[in-house]
């Protein structure tokens, strides 16, 4: 996929908890010698009010977007540096849970809360792999595992969705990455003028999970799709988001 409408961003698709492999093997090569970062999201979970996992997932998504879009992220913006580092290596993303002071602790660093139904993530500018604030590194991955209380309703078919594999089974929190990979494929994919389109609707999504027969359809259509790194959870290789924005049909 390429990305002439987004200088900002690379010109290769993403991978899971890296994102993709490059359309050239240097380019790959280059990505790999590069420092790596990594974007940190927290999700809140309350012992009493877990969110539901839809909502967890679509504002993950959501936050991935809200971060590429701020004015801090951009151009000489106080984050631009590192949004640029973290896009020139591997796009990896990690999520992070919090509950109670935990939360309380992480919302004092710099970083951007998004409310999604029942859900709060917030996301922060990408740090060094190993370099991690001392009050986001103690934070847990595991224990993510989140319902949802009734099945979504169908998506809106105007509306981007983010499709998930029927084929693959992932935790809450590695499905928000997967997520958060989806829809920052679709955000390279978009010309400026969709880009500020989507955002100025507030970038409106679903995640669901497609039919075992469409999902060999969308692989298949040209749509951006995710292929996993192969580090944590599932086969390397594996394809686990299409991106199916109405931009890009």
């Amino acid at each position: 996929m390429s990305s002439t409408d987004a200088p900002d961003g690379p010109d290769t698709a993403a991978a899971a908890d890296s994102a993709a492999a490059s359309a050239a093997p240097r380019a790959e090569a280059d990505r790999d010698a590069a420092p790596q970062f990594v974007l940190p999201l927290v999700v809140r979970l309350e012992k009493t009010a877990p969110p539901a996992r839809t909502d967890a997932l679509e504002t993950a998504a959501r936050a991935v977007l809200v971060l590429l879009s701020d004015e801090r992220a951009r151009g000489e913006g106080e984050w631009a540096a590192a949004v640029r580092d973290w896009q020139d290596a591997r796009i990896r993303k990690v999520v992070r849970r919090a509950r109670g002071a935990e939360w309380r602790r992480a919302g004092a660093l710099p970083g951007i809360t998004v409310d999604g139904g029942s859900a709060e993530v917030r996301v922060f500018p990408p740090v060094p792999l190993d370099g991690w604030p001392k009050d986001l590194a103690k934070l847990q991955v595991s224990g993510t595992e989140l319902d949802d209380p009734e099945p979504p309703a169908a998506p809106d078919p105007e509306a981007p969705v983010l499709w998930l594999s029927p084929e693959l089974e992932m935790s809450a929190g590695k499905a928000m990455a997967q997520a958060g990979h989806g829809a920052q494929l679709a955000w390279w994919e978009l010309s400026g003028a969709e880009r500020e389109s989507w955002r100025a609707a507030g970038f409106p999504l679903a995640v669901r999970t497609a039919e075992p027969d469409q999902w060999a359809r969308l692989t298949r259509s040209g749509l951006p799709v995710v292929r996993d790194a192969g580090f944590t959870e599932i086969a390397p290789g594996s394809c686990t988001v299409v991106a199916d924005h109405p931009a890009l049909r």
